[in-house]
């Protein structure tokens, strides 16, 4: 894909900061940016805005996988959507994370000023605005993500 706008770039940098950051005191896994490509049970290779790996699920791949776009469905991860996205395709990727076992993806939508939260149970909540935090749940618990501090 081409590189993003300058706004996306930064919320993108905002949202891996926070994530990194709570997973920095809970030590709970591994968290990934853009740049890391995971290779889905159907053999699509994606990469998302923000991904996370639960600690023994990440010690559990070998050497090779890790070094490479690894055959693991991370178990939460961050689409955010740019200007030049198109919803309905970014939905359809939201459908194929939960699809190939993603436990909590979250599809943000700055523009929109709305949030997808898809769950592996195949629910989908639509949260409007960004006033009320985002919660981790049983995935990443202890996370409360305020988009309204994070993205411009």
């Amino acid at each position: 894909m081409a590189p993003t706008g300058l706004e996306t770039g930064g919320n993108n940098a905002a949202l891996i900061a926070a994530i990194f950051q709570w997973n920095k005191q809970q030590q709970l896994g591994k968290v990934f940016d853009s740049n890391a490509g995971f290779t889905l049970p159907n053999g699509a290779v994606r990469s998302p805005d923000v991904a996370f790996v639960i600690q023994s699920r990440w010690e559990a791949l070998s050497a090779e996988d890790k070094a490479k776009f690894g055959h693991i469905c991370p178990d939460f991860v961050i689409e955010l959507r740019s200007v030049t996205d198109a919803l309905p395709n970014l939905q359809a990727k939201m459908q194929e994370w939960i699809a190939n076992g993603c436990r909590l993806a979250w599809l943000i939508d700055p523009a929109g000023k709305q949030v997808f939260i898809y769950r592996a149970d195949g629910s989908v909540t639509t949260q409007q605005g960004f006033e009320t935090p985002l919660s981790g749940e049983d995935v990443l618990p202890g996370l409360v993500l305020d988009l309204q501090d994070l993205l411009t």
